[in-house]
């Protein structure tokens, strides 16, 4: 009987981490994917997770213009072992998400695009978003809403309470069909509209996007408050 991982594996499965922002909250002139917690860098732990899951085959790093020698010396320090390219980010976001894209091997059915600063994720989130993008064409990684959720009025008044019965907060990986996404982005960038995220160009196409719970914290590092949390979870993970 087939394992879960090997009905995965049956097509080529990638992932691309995007690693090119500027990290400006982390303060000037800091780096954040290379601030070192729970003894790597941040995107190191994220790279390792990719690397170690058996549902993925290879990797494409976007990263800054210049940082591809400091990867390559990390991919050697951490022993990395999954084939990978690096190619460069683009002025926003869905840009360098367009530049990994087109980084994928020619036999590429499914991707997985991971922020690089997201190092928490679960092998287990990782194998369902590829399961339900493989049935539905679109997936990601979302967490219920738990919190009282108000809409303002300007900033500084509430105007109403919202029924967070409905609301997930989204994540990622965020994982495709690579027909699907290239698709997506194309008509985004055709229109020169601005999303914040892989799943909004599926919007845009009338493209349906499953929901896989994120039970575990999957959290991103994006001020320094962020930091001791993600030390204690890597801790943990790693353990």
């Amino acid at each position: 009987m087939a394992t879960p991982h090997t009905l995965l594996s049956k097509h080529h499965v990638s992932a691309v981490i995007v690693a090119a922002g500027s990290g400006t909250r982390m303060g000037p002139g800091v780096d954040k994917l290379f601030l070192e917690v729970a003894g790597r860098p941040i995107v190191a732990h994220t790279w390792a997770r990719f690397d170690a899951a058996a549902c993925i085959d290879d990797l494409v790093l976007v990263v800054r213009d210049g940082m591809q020698e400091e990867f390559r010396k990390l991919a050697v320090e951490c022993g990395f072992k999954k084939p990978f390219r690096l190619t460069v980010g683009g002025k926003e976001r869905q840009d360098s998400v367009w530049n990994g894209l087109q980084a994928l091997v020619a036999d590429c059915e499914i991707v997985a695009i991971q922020d690089g600063a997201r190092p928490c994720t679960s092998l287990a989130v990782i194998e369902a978003t590829i399961a339900a993008a493989r049935e539905t064409g679109a997936a990601v990684a979302a967490q219920r809403v738990t919190d009282t959720i108000k809409e303002s009025d300007g900033g500084t008044l509430v105007a109403r309470h919202i029924d967070r019965s409905m609301l997930w907060a989204v994540q990622t990986p965020q994982t495709f069909r690579v027909a699907v996404i290239r698709r997506a982005l194309a008509a985004v960038r055709e229109r020169g509209v601005l999303v914040t995220d892989d799943t909004a160009a599926c919007e845009w196409i009338g493209q349906p996007v499953a929901l896989v719970e994120s039970r575990e914290p999957n959290p991103k590092a994006t001020s320094p408050a962020d930091l001791p949390y993600l030390e204690l979870l890597l801790k943990r993970l790693n353990g």
